[in-house]
């Protein structure tokens, strides 16, 4: 809204003349950013950064923040609307993000009936009707928090799905919450670090007694098993250290 003509005028022209070529096929631009309805901006002090959100290090947060909760925050606006930060809408968020992540595990649980009641491809349809009607992120969340719905009735009995309806359901997921959408699971992420960690430890504790006894062949083969698959171990004095390629 403070960047009317001729701004993108301006920078769409200067990007062409130094490509020789249109750089894109659409500029888009998201609305203001408020803090708790006012304006961001340095000069009021209600300035956050990034790291901030990500560290909970302002005054006007309550706590740290992923930046998988800014970015399912955001996406609850419509581009084109206002976004106001608060740390109550952030709290809120977090709890709406989790819950898709929750559905997601239980989807992936999911026995196939031999009917179903519920079509998949009529709400697949809504969220890409969502899409197309000017990038609607917060109609698909609603669409998508109706996916959720339909996950737990099944899981609770109150409705049926069937192979076909189920797989469709999958990709559904697939499809606008991890591709289209960009959301990760970031704590599965974390348990995922741990375990990878865990094993390493246990690896080069092996390799460490088979180089105490001299086994050389197996502690050679430890290593370049693990550089096959892009992990690299650097000897220290009593044992290793380890890094992905």
């Amino acid at each position: 809204m403070d960047l009317q003509f001729p701004h993108h005028e301006c920078e769409i022209a200067q990007s062409t003349a130094a490509m020789g070529k249109d750089a894109v096929k659409y500029w888009m631009h998201n609305n203001m950013i408020t803090i708790n309805g006012q304006k961001m901006a340095r000069s009021l002090g209600n300035f956050i950064t990034l790291d901030q959100l990500f560290s909970g290090n302002h005054p006007l947060l309550t706590q740290p923040f992923s930046p998988m909760t800014i970015r399912f925050f955001i996406l609850q606006a419509h581009y084109r609307s206002t976004v106001d930060f608060s740390s109550e809408a952030l709290v809120a968020a977090e709890k709406g993000l989790q819950k898709l992540f929750n559905a997601e595990k239980t989807l992936n649980k999911l026995k196939p009936a031999a009917s179903s009641t519920i079509d998949v491809e009529a709400l697949m349809k809504k969220c890409y009707e969502a899409l197309d009607d000017d990038l609607n992120s917060p109609i698909l969340l609603s669409h998508l928090f109706e996916a959720v719905r339909l996950i737990n009735s099944v899981a609770d009995g109150s409705e049926k799905i069937d192979a076909v309806q189920l797989e469709s359901l999958r990709k559904l997921y697939s499809t606008f919450v991890f591709e289209i959408l960009g959301l990760r699971n970031e704590s599965q992420d974390k348990g995922d670090e741990k375990l990878t960690g865990g094993l390493m430890k246990i690896i080069i504790e092996l390799r460490q007694e088979a180089k105490e006894k001299k086994e050389w062949g197996t502690s050679d083969k430890i290593r370049n098993d693990l550089k096959s698959i892009g992990i690299t171990l650097k000897d220290l004095k009593d044992t290793s250290e380890w890094e992905k390629e």
